[in-house]
């Protein structure tokens, strides 16, 4: 399944790794535009200078990673498009030229399912994609969050209580369902 991931996954740090380590696993084909990229960056930066020189680092990783992942979008897919907030049609518009199924994001209220169906792509929470590959290989998602877990050790996160750093994450559907 292709699915554009907006921003709002991509930061912060253990969304977007639990969401690109699905994607290592071949379950999900990660998509974005540049733009998409950038507003990571952006809210990085607002956070502090160091953390938007970590994006950047971290982007320009990604981009290796995943080479096939960025959209470019054509400028008149994005003028035909509505949405609630004007800022984000480049995301529906990336979900559209990249031939998406579907566009994972937490921003509910500023992408209908009216919207987004009418172009035949469908809205995804990350919770439920997540929980949908952990019911579909529950070992594969075992992995995927224990190598998580192990780098948020690395740099210092307290991970004692995994199904509460889950649900901070915004994903505690799965955290339930991993550590109930």
């Amino acid at each position: 399944m292709k699915i554009v991931i907006d921003a709002c996954v991509l930061f912060p740090t253990v969304l977007r790794e639990l969401a690109l380590g699905l994607a290592d696993t071949g379950t999900i084909t990660p998509l974005w535009s540049p733009r998409i990229l950038e507003e990571w960056r952006r809210a990085a930066l607002r956070r502090s200078e160091r953390d938007g020189m970590i994006a950047e680092g971290e982007i320009a990783l990604l981009k290796v990673r995943f080479p096939e992942a960025s959209v470019e979008i054509d400028p008149a897919t994005e003028a035909r498009l509505v949405l609630p907030d004007p800022d984000d049609v480049h995301v529906l518009a990336a979900a559209i030229d990249g031939a998406a199924d579907a566009l994972m994001t937490l921003s509910l209220r500023d992408f209908p399912t009216n919207a987004l169906s009418a172009q035949g792509i469908l809205r995804r929470d990350p919770d439920g994609v997540l929980l949908e590959a952990f019911h579909a290989d529950e070992a594969a998602m075992h992995q995927i969050v224990s190598d998580v877990l192990g780098r948020a050790v690395e740099h210092g996160i307290d991970t004692s209580n995994p199904r509460a750093l889950l649900k901070r994450a915004r994903v505690p559907r799965l955290g339930k369902a991993m550590f109930a």
